[in-house]
């Protein structure tokens, strides 16, 4: 994989496919999906849909009470075992129950994160958001890969943002012991390493006939923006001065269901078998993003964030982090 996989392809679908219309050929009977963060906002709506085309769907819940309240009005197959990303242990106990009770793992939706939250640590000493966003679905991916590997052509899909523009990975200081941390360089380095974990994840997957894609889900009000106070919001475009969505927003943004899509044509779509890595917005592949365009900071894909070297650089530091921990 290199930056110039970043190509755009002929797709029906466009900013605002709905799951449903995105999954309406597709038949999951008989498939295996783990979504994480599948209990709130576009992960919610990615088990939902999963669930109603046929897969059992297996949910990471850090709360089970909210997640059994969640997904109570949820058909089909669904079910939930205790993780915390944030928590190795957790994660651990987690790879080894679904190691004993699933036959093989179809497909794996590293859909769960936090957005420019305070600083805070987790798991040894790990800057939060690199530590949940990456290091915790890099533990829990690399864990499952035997199941992984004893399905038919799976796929893990991990949810990166436009995010990853404001910053790639902080080589000299990922995880803020030397400088004044900053919420959003902190989200933008970690929606970088999910689209490099997607590249990295993709060569490994090959030798399985298994593909790896990075998602950028696209604007959407959701649970994501728990830390953001409305001053910030409203300072950033999303929200008027009334508190409600600006009229940006409600252009812009995607409802739940249209944010979950390109989730699903990545995890399902058989116009992308043969094309593994790549970064993929409004259900297709992003080009590389034009500095020049009037659109640069809201579509593509940075060339940092898909760069084969640094999504090697990236597994190997992340091999040594968890053999640290």
């Amino acid at each position: 994989m290199s930056i110039s996989d970043q190509s755009p392809i002929q797709t029906p679908f466009h900013a605002k496919s709905t799951a449903a219309e995105v999954l309406a050929d597709i038949d999951l009977t008989g498939k295996t999906a783990i979504v994480t963060g599948g209990y709130s906002g576009i992960g919610l709506e990615t088990v939902r849909a999963m669930a109603a085309k046929g897969a059992t769907v297996v949910v990471p819940v850090r709360s089970p009470a909210k997640a059994a309240e969640a997904l109570a009005g949820v058909d089909g197959d669904v079910r939930s075992a205790p993780m915390d990303l944030g928590d190795l242990a957790s994660v651990r106990q987690f790879t080894e129950t679904m190691a004993d009770t699933l036959p093989a793992l179809d497909f794996l939706i590293n859909n769960a994160g936090i957005m420019a939250c305070p600083e805070t640590r987790v798991g040894p000493g790990w800057e939060s958001q690199f530590g949940i966003c990456h290091m915790g679905h890099f533990a829990l991916s690399t864990q499952l890969m035997p199941l992984l590997s004893k399905a038919d052509s799976p796929r893990v899909v991990a949810l990166s943002s436009a995010g990853h523009k404001i910053s790639g990975i902080r080589w000299d200081d990922i995880q803020y012991e030397s400088e004044a941390y900053d919420k959003w360089q902190a989200y933008g380095q970690a929606k970088s390493a999910n689209a490099l974990f997607a590249n990295g994840m993709a060569r490994r997957l090959k030798s399985d006939g298994g593909h790896a894609f990075a998602v950028h889900p696209g604007g959407i009000f959701t649970p994501l923006q728990r830390h953001l106070p409305k001053e910030e919001m409203i300072a950033l475009g999303w929200l008027g001065e009334d508190g409600e969505p600006s009229e940006l927003a409600k252009q812009g943004f995607k409802t739940p269901e249209q944010g979950c899509s390109t989730t699903l044509w990545a995890a399902t779509s058989p116009s992308l078998d043969g094309v593994a890595g790549v970064y993929c917005e409004d259900c297709n592949i992003a080009a590389v993003t034009d500095p020049a365009s009037p659109t640069a900071q809201y579509f593509g894909v940075e060339a940092y964030a898909c760069d084969d070297e640094q999504a090697e650089l990236l597994w190997s530091h992340s091999e040594k982090l968890l053999a640290q921990a």
